[in-house]
């Protein structure tokens, strides 16, 4: 327990710490990679994503492929509930509550009847609910704009304070503290009743019906949660970008990369999510100021696939995998193993 305590605290210090890496790079000349604005952008909404996730595939055991179309829903609910052009205007902390709450009656609308369904099946039902979600966003043009996108959206405000675009700190310390409250709501949900409900699901359904669990309403929750916690990141996202961008931007992409973070960190495991979430969007950020440093300096060039690092990056993701699944399946931080009962263990 110390040597866990010890990791979430280093681990909570490199990211406060982040910011004033930026003002060491500027020191040094290197002012324009900006990685704590990239982090606020990136980093930190994955791993939000990657929590919600975690709560279906980690602790219910069901393939999901639908993380994309949940943020989705959740940016363009925040831009409906906020943008001037729309009679709501509840403000940026209006919509950090409503917009979560649509996406958990979004999560159950899916999850309703697809509940006899698992594995594969279960994949292609919400890789499909993914692409409805995009070709209704784009269609729909006199509510959600098309392909032009919803935009300017109102920053987030306190009492003394309004935040800028200009100026990412804030932001990033404000979304960073949304971060650790969720990871501990989360924490809290896997050892409550709830989430052992999860895992019996998850190991033995059958044997999780006899014992009086009702299989149906377990996973009606996690899906509620899991599309909630999704639509939460869209919610920051959006307020960040300041627009709702292109449907395509919430495309299957999102949701494999998300996926793929729970492979690479260790699905079940809170401290995984956080892992895999820096190793794999960390490598992204990486590489993406690896080639815009390489088209300044005119060694990039488009006719060449293998000129540009941004063509490896799948490649490379793929080969991660691969290696992950072959010598370490369970992810870089796995679970920790199941412990008996207390009633066991005086039986032992």
């Amino acid at each position: 327990m110390r040597r866990l305590l010890r990791a979430d605290s280093i681990l909570l210090a490199v990211a406060l710490l982040i910011p004033a890496l930026d003002l060491l790079l500027a020191a040094i000349g290197l002012g324009n990679w900006a990685i704590g604005n990239e982090v606020c952008q990136r980093v930190l909404v994955f791993a939000i994503l990657g929590l919600g996730l975690n709560v279906i595939v980690g602790y219910t055991g069901l393939l999901h492929l639908g993380v994309a179309a949940f943020m989705a829903i959740g940016v363009y609910a925040y831009a409906i509930l906020t943008c001037d052009i729309y009679p709501f205007r509840v403000g940026f902390w209006g919509a950090v509550l409503l917009a979560p709450a649509f996406c958990a009656l979004a999560g159950v609308f899916l999850g309703a009847p697809t509940l006899r369904l698992r594995g594969d099946y279960l994949a292609i039902v919400t890789l499909g609910f993914g692409e409805i979600v995009q070709d209704v966003l784009k269609n729909v043009d006199g509510i959600t704009k098309g392909t032009q996108g919803i935009n300017p959206l109102p920053p987030p405000s306190l009492p003394l304070y309004t935040f800028e675009s200009s100026v990412y700190q804030p932001w990033y310390y404000l979304y960073l503290a949304i971060l650790v409250g969720l990871i501990l709501l989360v924490r809290n949900l896997e050892a409550s009743r709830v989430g052992r409900q999860w895992k019996a699901v998850r190991d033995d359904e059958l044997a999780a019906t006899c014992m009086g669990i009702n299989p149906t309403r377990v996973k009606l929750r996690a899906f509620a949660i899991t599309a909630a916690l999704c639509g939460l990141a869209g919610v920051l996202y959006a307020s960040k970008l300041e627009t709702t961008a292109e449907p395509t931007t919430y495309d299957f992409n999102v949701s494999i990369t998300v996926l793929c973070i729970l492979i690479v960190g260790g699905m079940g495991s809170i401290r995984g999510v956080m892992i895999g979430t820096a190793i794999v969007m960390g490598f992204d950020m990486l590489l993406k100021k690896v080639t815009e440093a390489l088209q300044e300096a005119g060694l990039s060039s488009s006719a060449n696939v293998f000129a540009t690092p941004s063509n490896w990056k799948y490649l490379i993701f793929g080969l991660a995998l691969v290696v992950m699944m072959r010598f370490r399946p369970g992810g870089v931080f796995p679970a920790g193993p199941r412990s008996a009962p207390p009633q066991a263990e005086e039986a032992r």
